[in-house]
């Protein structure tokens, strides 16, 4: 009997392991397959300081303020002020200094002849070169009227003398010695050169060295009338 019930005891006990298993795949179900969610892509950050493929509108030029117009210098209109601070257009200043030669300069005395006006000094290297011209135009249009004077600012009698021999000046030279004309005048560099007309208005500032044609140029402003030929 002992055998017997050892053998049926083995044989319920696999049963139940059987039953036990297959409940357990009943309820379980089949294995279903892990899946993964996709990986999360890399984000990639352009550098701040790259340009940009796609540029916006360009920003508009600056424009000039409304109501505004710009006027070119040379249309300036009667008494402007010129480069010196003298006023295109209005009556020249007094002008009274001594004369290298002897003598007083005065432009007040000179109404009725168109006079040209160069403030100078013999460091000048433009000065230099300006002389030989200036007494060249002074010779030729002696007949017109023309009156060419050179006021040289701040310097003693002895250097003028010699600058005037070495360029062979041959018109009237005044000394400003103390400045004082030049400042009266506005004097704003050296040279400059100031064309007043037979009545006595200042009607071309120069600063700065010319040659023979604008010289002729602005000659031909104030003797009106006169072929002025470099």
């Amino acid at each position: 009997m002992s055998s017997r019930y050892a053998v049926a005891l083995g044989l319920l006990t696999g049963l139940v392991t059987a039953l036990v298993a297959g409940a357990l795949v009943v309820a379980l179900g089949p294995e279903v397959p892990l899946v993964l969610p996709p990986p999360t892509p890399t984000v990639v950050v352009p550098n701040p300081g790259a340009p940009s493929a796609t540029l916006g509108p360009a920003a508009p030029p600056p424009s000039a303020t409304p109501g505004t117009t710009a006027t070119p210098a040379s249309s300036a209109p009667p008494s402007s002020p010129g480069p010196a601070g003298l006023h295109i257009g209005s009556p020249a200043p007094p002008l009274v200094v001594p004369q290298l030669a002897g003598g007083t300069i005065e432009l007040g005395r000179l109404r009725g002849h168109p006079v040209w006006i160069e403030f100078m000094a013999t460091w000048c290297p433009s000065c230099r070169d300006e002389f030989p011209f200036m007494s060249g135009f002074a010779a030729r249009y002696a007949e017109a009227g023309l009156v060419v004077i050179a006021i040289d600012v701040r310097e003693d009698v002895g250097t003028v003398a010699a600058f005037a021999n070495l360029t062979g000046a041959t018109f009237p030279i005044g000394l400003d010695v103390d400045g004082a004309a030049a400042r009266a005048w506005r004097v704003a560099g050296l040279p400059s050169h100031v064309f007043v007309d037979a009545q006595g208005v200042v009607r071309e500032v120069i600063v700065g060295g010319i040659g023979p044609d604008v010289m002729a140029t602005r000659l031909s402003v104030i003797m009106p009338g006169v072929t002025v030929r470099p």
